[in-house]
């Protein structure tokens, strides 16, 4: 009987030591945050907001309606490349700079 209870106080043991290492979280600082667009959420390197805001100012493009994540843009606005960053482009729209998906033309984040 006594060593029933020692096997069976063992794995409870055991078994709520699993447990415990199931629910660590580890985080790595910076995180950076997810932007969630209609399709998938894309998270953005920080160095990408970065270069954007950066860059010298170029020409506005007018567009009717609001410039939201998600929208695509029309063939008639051009996208500028991210140094070293082939999946993301900019432009400025409406006076406000945005990270667009080159190969789609969809916004994927609004800069302020």
């Amino acid at each position: 009987m006594r060593k029933i209870i020692i096997a069976t106080s063992a794995a409870f043991i055991a078994m709520s030591g699993a447990a415990l290492a199931q629910s660590t979280v580890i985080i790595q600082e910076p995180a950076p945050a997810p932007v969630v667009t209609e399709q998938r959420t894309v998270v953005m390197p920080g160095e990408v907001r970065t270069y954007v805001m950066e860059q010298q100012p170029v020409d506005s493009v007018p567009y009717e309606g609001d410039v939201l994540v998600g929208r695509v843009l029309p063939e008639t606005v051009q996208v500028r490349p991210v140094q070293g960053y082939d999946s993301y482009g900019y432009t400025v729209v409406n006076e406000r700079r945005v990270i667009v998906d080159p190969q789609t033309r969809q916004v994927i984040q609004v800069l302020d």
